[in-house]
């Protein structure tokens, strides 16, 4: 199942609230459980680097049901996914990636936001996700 347009719309309108509410300028993504590209905003002054960034987020969320943070925390030297950023044609193991899980505990897909601290960032992608899902998988192998 995939997240379709319409919750792929609502989910980057609530982002832009949020970054507009918090007063940053980021640039915003959404994919399908595919992790292939569904929505995406660049807003008027957001770096032109995270565009790149927000969407690779977005994949790295997919790809590992999980946020990017947590990844991050586990690919740490010495960690379980250390070297894990240099596979899939380039990953983000910092916070702004949110995975999207509908009402059944499927993904179906995920949001990935860039443009300002992460915490920001990630906050913006919680914001997009609450409004259409969940952002945790149940009973995901590498949650500690």
């Amino acid at each position: 199942m995939h997240v379709t347009f319409e919750q792929a719309q609502k989910a980057m309108d609530s982002a832009i609230r949020e970054s507009e509410k918090i007063g940053t300028r980021m640039c915003i993504a959404v994919v399908d459980s595919g992790a292939d590209l569904k929505a995406f905003v660049r807003m008027d002054g957001a770096w032109v680097g995270s565009v790149d960034i927000a969407i690779k987020k977005a994949r790295t969320a997919c790809f590992f049901s999980m946020n990017t943070g947590q990844i991050g925390e586990l690919s740490q030297p010495g960690g379980p996914l250390y070297g894990i950023e240099h596979s899939n044609d380039g990953l983000i193991t910092f916070p702004g990636g949110v995975p999207i899980v509908d009402e059944n505990g499927v993904l179906i897909g995920a949001i990935g936001v860039s443009g300002s601290s992460v915490e920001n960032d990630h906050q913006v992608a919680k914001a997009g996700v609450e409004v259409i899902g969940m952002a945790d998988v149940p009973e995901h192998p590498w949650r500690t």
